[in-house]
Order: structure tokens, then C-alpha cells, then sequence
């Protein structure tokens, strides 16, 4: 991403991240009236933004947590607003759509370990006005005419959809560009110091100054969010996905893993691996998804594959994202999530305006605190 704007001198806030999450934040901030500065290390970084699977997700969110179940339903409504932004703000239209989505199960006991998950899912507190159906085979069938045979079922949700992510990625920084957010690439930050009057942020590029902080950091939280007195313990989940050449549209519908693009391609994925910060696409890995895929759509075995890849999503202990105002340095703030596309519009208008305002975080991400790591066992 080469887009910059000329600096608009000193920054009300300092947005350390220009992945989705940081992007999306910033447009946020814009539009909220604040003067924001964008540090982004580049395409250098382990940047998640460049390999998720563009799912704007909800029908399996949130068990063990259901405000996190909340939090992404919301984001999901407000995604046909964030999409209409962008497009005209960016003039990019990011193919957001919501069609529904479908989980695919290969077999009678997969259908029915998904079925019951769902239904702990969903009896949890105030977990209501979450539609889905547990659909066999021939219903899915009927909805999907070009499954194989060894589909047993699948479960579907009206509140799921999905976007293309390049373009999504493109749109937002074209915003930002638009409303005049500095953005610079190629800025590491090495080191935050608080001051009296805000904090002081340094990098091999200089240092700068500004009132308040936001890390939108992904991987790099963990590592600078201690420095304003706050805490980011994530860590890496590799996921690696295949792309094919494109083929006539025949799935309109998303799956948590395959999905038609609006251009045409295939995605496949994704994986879910513990390896540290390793990025090499495995064949092992790649060839299982593949098989499965197979499995789900036979006309898929026709289809060259033009490129594979994997990326690192940024994972905390629980796997819920971590939004906090530091209490000992009032005015830094970090945000974490592994779910940068589906979350992306409660990012932009939701959790940015009450950063602008400079007040308590909203009421819906309160229980997303690092604090909640430091319960006892047993309570």
C-alpha cells in the first residue's frame, strides 16, 4: 500500500497498525474529527489484512462468550452502512454481501457434533434472535445442487456474508487518503514513553508526539501494549488457503471454508495451526483442504489452483478480541481481534467514535478487558 497524505501537523491521536484493524479505526477517527497519524510498518509485517478468508461472519461466534455473539451480529448489520461509506468516500465497491452462509458437514456424526455445538451456542444468556437451521442432505441439496455425495447436512444462518478483502483493504486506505489521515508506511515504532500531556512514540523514522495512542498492532500488541500500561497476550494461528482460477459463478453463497470471490475464484481454507511465526504454505496442510473441498463440490477437481498462501491470525488465550483503555496512562487505548473483516464496522463506527470522544468504551465491549485473563479459577 503506497497511498500517503501530506501531514496535517500535530496529531489528536496516533493510530500505530494500518492493517484492517487500524485502518478501519482510523476512518473512524477521521470522521469523528480527530487528526490522526498512521504508523504501519508495511507489507514487512505479519499482516493478517492480507490473509483472511473475507467472511463477515456470525452463526458460530461467541460460545463461552456470548457478548462476543453480540458484538458480531452487530458488526454484521452495520456492514451494509460501512460498505456504502467506502464507496463513496473511496469510490471502490468492496462486493459486501449477505446472502446467507452455509457450514458444510461430510458426514451424519459431523452434522450432528456441529448441530449440538450450535445448540450450546444458542442456549446460552441472551443469546436471542439468532436464526439458523440444521438442514440434511437433501434439503442442503435442494439449496446447493452441486454438493457431492458424501455431504450428510450443513448448517445455515441468514446473517452471515462475506466481501472481497483486496478490495476492502484498497478502499479503506483510499478513504483515509480522502479525509486526510497522515498516513506512513515504513514507520516501526520501537518505543512508547507516556508524558504529561500524552505520549511520545519513536521509531528508526524519528519520534513524534501526540495526546492520545491507539495500538491496532495485531501481533506487535503484545510487545507494546505494556509500554502504555496496558496488556495484548496474543499470539499466532497460522491459516493457509488456496486460490483457483476463476470459474463460472455457481456458489453464491459462503462457506467457513469455500467461498467464490465476485471476480470468479475459488478460495479454500482455512487451516488452524500452532507453528509460531512460520508463513510457509504447507503441502500437507493444503492438500487435506483440498481434498475436502473436493469432497463438498466435485466440479472443484476440474479447477487449477493459481496461487496458495498462508498469514497469521492474531489470537488471544481465549480467542476473543481485547479492547481496553489503559487506566494507568488515560488516552492509550489497544485493540485486538482475529476477526478484522467481520468486525471491521463496528470498528469504524462504533469503537472509533468513543475513542474520538475520549470517554469510557461502549457498554458492548466491556467484558473484553484484559483484566478478564486475571480471574481465578473457580469464579
Amino acid at each position: 500500500m503506497t497511498i500517503t497524505t501530506s501531514s496535517p501537523g500535530e496529531p489528536d491521536i496516533v493510530v500505530v497498525g494500518g492493517g484492517l484493524v487500524g485502518s478501519a479505526l482510523a476512518l473512524g477517527l477521521m470522521r469523528s474529527g480527530q487528526r490522526v497519524t498512521l504508523l504501519d510498518e508495511g507489507d514487512v509485517a505479519y499482516r493478517a489484512s492480507r490473509g483472511n478468508f473475507a467472511l463477515v461472519w456470525v452463526q458460530s461466534k461467541g460460545l463461552g462468550h456470548p457478548e462476543y455473539a453480540l458484538w458480531s451480529k452487530r458488526s454484521a448489520e452495520a456492514w451494509h452502512s460501512l460498505a456504502g461509506i467506502l464507496r463513496e468516500e473511496a469510490g471502490i465497491d468492496v462486493a459486501h454481501s449477505q446472502p446467507g452462509g452455509f457450514t458444510i458437514c461430510l458426514s451424519e456424526a459431523e452434522l450432528e457434533q456441529r448441530a449440538a455445538i450450535m445448540t450450546r451456542l444458542h442456549n446460552q444468556p441472551h443469546m436471542t434472535d439468532f436464526p439458523y437451521e440444521v438442514l440434511g442432505r437433501e434439503e442442503t441439496k435442494r439449496r446447493l445442487p452441486d454438493i457431492g455425495p458424501d455431504v450428510a447436512g450443513a448448517i445455515y444462518s441468514p446473517l452471515d456474508g462475506h466481501v472481497n478483502s483486496l478490495k476492502l483493504f484498497r478502499a479503506l486506505h483510499a478513504a483515509l487518503a480522502a479525509r486526510g489521515v497522515y498516513y506512513r508506511p515504513g514507520h516501526p515504532v520501537a518505543s512508547i514513553a507516556p508524558e504529561a500531556d500524552g505520549f511520545r512514540v519513536t521509531g528508526p523514522w524519528g519520534e513524534l508526539r501526540a495526546p492520545k495512542i491507539l495500538l491496532a498492532a495485531g501481533l506487535d500488541n503484545a510487545r507494546l501494549a505494556p509500554m502504555v500500561g496496558l496488556e495484548a497476550p496474543v499470539k499466532p494461528s497460522k491459516g493457509q488457503i488456496i486460490v483457483t482460477e476463476k470459474a463460472e459463478p455457481f456458489l453464491r453463497n459462503p462457506m467457513v471454508t469455500i467461498r467464490q470471490t465476485d471476480e470468479g475464484g475459488i478460495m479454500i481454507g482455512d487451516s488452524q495451526e500452532e507453528a509460531g511465526f512460520d508463513t510457509v504454505v504447507g503441502m500437507s496442510v493444503i492438500s487435506v483442504m483440498a481434498e475436502r473441498a473436493v469432497r463438498t463440490f466435485p466440479r472443484l477437481r476440474e479447477l487449477n489452483v493459481v496461487r496458495t498462501w498462508s498469514a497469521l491470525r492474531v489470537m488471544s488465550p481465549d480467542g476473543f478480541p481485547i479492547y481496553e483503555q489503559s487506566q494507568a496512562h488515560p488516552g492509550a487505548y489497544v485493540a485486538t481481534c482475529h476477526s478484522g473483516v467481520t468486525l471491521a464496522a463496528n470498528h469504524a463506527l462504533t469503537l472509533a467514535p468513543a475513542i474520538a470522544a475520549g470517554g469510557p468504551l461502549p457498554d458492548a465491549v466491556a467484558t473484553f478487558t484484559s483484566r478478564r485473563f486475571h480471574v481465578p479459577a473457580g469464579l
